[in-house]
């Protein structure tokens, strides 16, 4: 008698041997989990794997009357193109300096707003603090870069204003390339520290609360329990969300970028993600852009791999 036929007879799961066909025994008894996975299975076999041929556009000189076929096959021409031109290490340089900006600045922030929450006691300010807090993530960059301009723009702009009422002389804030990282910047940490603080506050509520009671009885200040107790319980998560950031780092964000563009600081401003919108649908370069987007996409997958590796060589459990 077939497995199957095992099966459909008994109506049972346990009737199929679990040493003689441990894979079959295990999608039997977890076939509710498979059957509720499924959905989320083609939705990345359609949108996310299956898209993936058109990298091979990037070996192609592609012409859209040509086809995807009958384009020319011009091998590595677009990366030679790319990495020999000086907008590549324009390029580079100023995703780098955004990126690095964005670890050493906006990714901290969470974990101390998250910490410093952890320590509010009164349970309506706490709430409150956070749903304060959450709001601008929701709000689009369109939304943020409207407020930017309102802000800090020459035509009757708040900042400016104030600067003028103090005997200051107005700034183009909007048009200088000193202060488009400082905008750069302090946008994501309005936009995202609050909403950054879920995943640490939802880490900070499985650290066993007998560790406070045991070193407040040895005592141990507030600081102190955070600094050998709460951080230490929560370093797996911030190590998870490093890596995850690490394989980030040249994707800076089309939208955010892109609406803060301008002719005055394109050349601090442009990162890879405007650069290939605008190779790709504004010049109707498609073979070299997505060449360009490829080799973004192919460093943040080594720095994952890479920034994992050292977390599992620190003893971290890592994210795979």
């Amino acid at each position: 008698m077939s497995i199957r036929q095992q099966f459909a007879k008994t109506g049972s799961p346990g009737s199929v041997s679990p040493k003689k066909h441990p894979i079959l025994h295990r999608l039997i008894m977890d076939r509710w989990l498979y059957i509720m996975l499924t959905p989320g299975v083609i939705y990345f076999l359609l949108f996310k794997y299956g898209p993936m041929w058109g990298i091979l556009l990037a070996f192609k000189n592609y012409q859209p009357f040509l086809g995807f076929f009958g384009s020319e096959w011009v091998g590595l021409e677009h990366f030679e193109r790319f990495f020999s031109g000086k907008t590549f290490w324009m390029l580079f340089r100023n995703t780098l300096s955004i990126s690095a900006l964005n670890i050493l600045l906006c990714f901290p922030l969470p974990i101390l707003v998250a910490l410093l929450l952890n320590e509010v006691q009164v349970s309506w300010y706490k709430r409150m603090v956070q749903t304060v807090s959450y709001v601008p993530h929701f709000m689009s960059w369109v939304v943020v870069a409207s407020m930017t301009y309102i802000l800090f723009t020459t035509e009757n702009g708040l900042v400016n204003n104030v600067i003028k009422a103090l005997g200051g002389k107005e700034v183009n804030f909007l048009m200088s390339e000193r202060w488009f990282l400082p905008m750069i910047i302090g946008q994501n940490i309005w936009k995202g520290t609050g909403w950054g603080t879920i995943i640490y506050l939802a880490a900070l509520t499985g650290v066993d609360s007998q560790l406070y009671e045991a070193a407040r009885i040895d005592g141990a200040s507030r600081l102190r329990q955070a600094i050998s107790i709460t951080l230490p319980s929560i370093r797996p998560t911030v190590v998870t969300m490093l890596i995850l950031k690490l394989g980030d780092v040249l994707d800076t964000g089309f939208d955010q970028i892109y609406l803060m563009l301008n002719a005055m600081n394109r050349n601090v401003g442009e990162v890879f993600d405007t650069y290939v919108y605008t190779t790709g649908i504004g010049q109707g370069q498609f073979s070299y852009s997505i060449a360009v987007n490829l080799f973004k996409s192919l460093v943040g997958l080594i720095l994952v791999f890479t920034a994992n590796a050292i977390a599992q060589k620190l003893g971290e459990e890592g994210i795979f």
